[in-house]
């Protein structure tokens, strides 16, 4: 079970309202980089982690829990942006207030700044929703939870430094400080998640946790071809040259090496179409 408060996680403050940076925290929420990405993201390994180590379940819990906290400061920033947004798209609106009479002039393109001023007011009433900047409602298809506690930690740092870069660029974006000063929390919250998923990895092994999954007898796989980093130059100009290509394996299982990659296999070729499959009759 959860516990609601009432209270914002960090305070949220808007001194100038402006509704099309609204529409860029709209991709902190339900964007693939969000909010309700991780949230979700954390919950689902946590509701699906096994074993006999728990505190990571706890761990995932906590913070999930805490990122419903970050979708609501981001909500209520969407809201406060949109106080002075114009109830109305028509000349008269145009008028009075500069965001519209820039979308009319044509200084910005409607059907992205229009359109979504009209989901804010139609379908919201100037809050927020769980979609992107674009308007497209969040999907959970970039929700990863595979029930391999490396793989999903590998997958958490990949989603926290998205996260991370997008909170920067907002950051960059913004004028109003109550604006900015939100954002240096999340980012700063960002980049303690960054830590905390490579210090879940470090106390799993670190590299030697590699490959995942590490239950997997390696004798079984080609492993003639499990260290080989293939160039696939046509006329056989070497791969560049760098930590992947010589030395030691990460893991330190095996020796990295440079190949030219070249055809294993025969060309393809598949047994006639069916009949009732509606392909031609000289394909049967």
């Amino acid at each position: 079970m959860y516990y609601h408060d009432k209270r914002l996680q960090y305070p949220v403050r808007v001194e100038t309202p402006d509704p099309l940076f609204a529409r860029q925290l709209q991709q902190a929420i339900g964007g693939i980089e969000g909010e309700i990405r991780v949230c979700l993201q954390y919950f689902f390994q946590a509701w699906g982690a096994r074993g006999p180590t728990t505190k990571y379940r706890d761990m995932l819990l906590h913070t999930a829990t805490e990122e419903i906290g970050h979708i609501e400061m981001l909500a209520t920033a969407v809201a406060l942006n949109l106080e002075d947004a114009p109830l109305s798209l028509q000349e008269t609106a145009a008028e009075s207030n500069p965001l519209v009479n820039a979308v009319m002039s044509g200084e910005r393109p409607r059907h992205t700044v229009e359109g979504m001023l009209h989901k804010h007011l139609l379908s919201t009433g100037l809050a927020a929703f769980p979609g992107n900047a674009d308007g497209v409602p969040f999907d959970c298809s970039h929700v990863y939870a595979s029930g391999n506690l490396a793989g999903d930690m590998f997958a958490n740092v990949t989603a926290e430094s998205t996260g991370r870069t997008l909170a920067v660029r907002l950051y960059n974006a913004a004028h109003d400080p109550g604006m900015k000063d939100m954002l240096s929390f999340l980012i700063a919250r960002d980049t303690m998640h960054q830590q905390q998923w490579l210090a879940v990895l470090e106390e799993l092994g670190g590299a030697a946790a590699l490959p995942i999954p590490n239950s997997f007898d390696q004798s079984l796989e080609k492993q003639e071809y499990s260290y080989a980093f293939f160039g696939t130059n046509k006329d056989g100009e070497a791969p560049p040259a760098g930590r992947f290509t010589q030395g030691a394996s990460m893991d330190g299982k095996g020796t990295f090496s440079a190949v030219q990659a070249a055809p294993l296999g025969d060309e393809p070729v598949l047994g006639p179409a069916r009949k009732g499959s509606g392909a031609q009759s000289e394909q049967m």
